[in-house]
């Protein structure tokens, strides 16, 4: 076994190299975006002024539009101030910047902090009059990646009848950087997101929204962004119902794959190590000192995994704790996981040089487990499965039974459906040959909800049908808070429904259940 000194450093290894993987995963590699396309222009009266959007077939999208004022020089680790209006006419026919991130998503990264924006896609026929109902798009990224431009949303809009909001939020230490002299701070990340929502509120109804049905929806951190959110008494009011994909309210530190909320002692912790790093640690005034640090530095200096803190004015308890005891927002739920979300991580790792074997696995197993020796026991490596093996425990330890104990503690208070996605054959996500087959592993359905990066994928008719009857759900869903219909297989409350192309119904549960009571056990 290896001692507790290298276990971390293991640990702290494999888990960057894990949150690096995430943040390909988040955005299921999304190709370039595509040239412009021409399309006549729409206009659109804002409280802060007008925009032109684009009128496309079928919809109009508004990119770029401010909700908030660019938080930089004495803005940077504040809370969201409200935009200032502009005159004439706006732009709003390209998305803008993405919020500071390294190179990965977004090609050469971001540097530009001024990135407080949304993107708005409506559906023709949407308007004041006639409004539809609102999806509010939080993506994923591990909280240090991630762009809400990057979700082409026109195939929900358009099949499902909704208007579709996706929003920039700060991430990194931009967004979750904790410090004593920054009130508020380890949470910016989630007051921009209730910055956004409550820009839905007063303004949507002018795009055709209705800002009296909002979803909001996210996934990875995004999806435990919205955990945050219905644990947050800031957020009250602010949405209608909530879809939760693969960022179950439960995470914990010990299930390194899956997000998760710190205390703000650690992440004042975290903090101060930051300071240090920028040479600010001694400073007459460190939060002045840390405002003058360019961006390139900042993001080099970062840690690769970033959380939410608790016990913040934001977010004053754990939002599993808060789960637990019932204290989050009485709103319908839609949430779920993939059926492999481990093995992207698992594949990763082994083409790292970390391979998964009889002999290695104990040590594999210690870094990221607790009580290893059970967790090989359990899941046994038998010659060339290492692969699919570690996918599986990452699977059910970080998401599948964490999202199995989330929907039963929701379901104490409000109504929950609960989904797996699970085409085996889902396209991949990454370029090149993974070391063993990958399924469905984490983020795979986004692509059947977008198009990322601006482009459809390359499904099958069989895949289209399914990607159709998800959007189905999810926007009847957004619609009357009940994804069943008679235009879709039936979804009941009581069962999981498993999603596959050649097979929309209740999964096998005994299994999975015999190994959540495992990892239950394990606290």
């Amino acid at each position: 076994m290896p001692t507790e000194g290298n276990t971390m450093r293991t640990h702290r290894l494999l888990t960057t190299l894990g949150c690096a993987l995430t943040a390909v995963l988040a955005t299921a590699a999304a190709p370039p975006a595509q040239a412009a396309r021409p399309a006549a222009a729409t206009t659109v009266r804002t409280h802060d002024g007008v925009l032109r959007g684009a009128a496309h077939d079928g919809y109009r999208t508004f990119e770029g539009i401010p909700y908030a004022a660019p938080p930089f020089g004495a803005l940077r680790w504040a809370p969201p101030h409200r935009p200032a209006p502009w005159p004439g006419l706006r732009d709003a026919t390209r998305p803008a910047s993405a919020c500071p991130q390294p190179a990965g998503e977004v090609p050469g990264g971001s540097t530009d902090e001024d990135c407080l924006h949304v993107n708005v896609t409506a559906p023709d026929g949407a308007s004041p009059v006639h409004p539809r109902p609102v999806v509010v798009w939080l993506h994923g990224g591990g909280y240090t990646t991630g762009a809400g431009g990057s979700y082409d949303a026109h195939r929900m809009a358009t099949r499902g009848g909704v208007v579709v909001v996706t929003v920039d939020y700060r991430i990194g230490a931009l967004g979750f950087l904790a410090h004593s002299g920054l009130p508020g701070s380890g949470t910016f990340g989630l007051a921009d997101q209730q910055a956004a929502l409550r820009w839905v509120r007063a303004e949507i109804g002018a795009f055709g929204g209705d800002a009296r049905e909002v979803t909001l929806a996210g996934e990875s951190a995004g999806g435990y962004s919205v955990c945050a959110q219905l644990a947050s008494p800031a957020a009250a009011g602010l949405f209608d119902r909530a879809i939760i994909e693969s960022g179950p309210c439960t995470g914990a530190a010990d299930r390194p794959f899956a997000p998760y909320a710190v205390p703000l002692s650690s992440a004042r912790a975290t903090g101060a190590d930051l300071a240090v790093k920028l040479g600010c640690g001694s400073a007459p005034d460190v939060p002045a000192c840390l405002r003058r640090v360019d961006v390139p530095r900042l993001l080099a200096a970062q840690d690769t995994d970033q959380q939410p803190a608790y016990g913040t004015p934001l977010l004053p308890g754990d939002p599993a704790a808060a789960i637990a005891d019932g204290r989050f927002h009485r709103v319908p739920v839609l949430l779920g996981s993939t059926h492999d979300e481990g093995n992207g991580w698992a594949a990763g790792i082994i083409q790292a040089g970390y391979p998964v074997t009889p002999g290695t696995w104990p040590d594999v197993a210690a870094a990221f487990f607790p009580a290893p020796e059970r967790v090989v026991r359990a899941y046994p490596v038998h010659g060339a499965d290492g692969g699919p093996v570690f996918g599986a425990a990452i699977g059910d330890a970080d998401f599948a039974c964490p999202t199995a104990r989330t929907a039963g503690l929701l379901a104490a208070h409000v109504p929950v459906w609960r989904y797996e996605f699970a085409d085996e054959h889902a396209p991949p996500l990454t370029s090149g040959t993974p070391p063993f087959p990958l399924g469905a592993p984490h983020a795979s359905e986004l692509p059947y909800l977008f198009d990322l990066g601006g482009r459809p994928r390359d499904l099958t008719a069989a895949q289209h049908r399914l990607a159709d009857t998800m959007i189905d759900y999810w926007t009847r869903f957004a619609r009357t808070a009940d994804p069943d219909g008679p235009s879709s297989p039936p979804w009941s409350r009581h069962t999981v429904l498993s999603l596959a192309p050649d097979r929309i119904g209740p999964t096998r549960t005994a299994d999975l259940r015999h190994h959540c009571a495992f990892w239950n056990a394990l606290g």
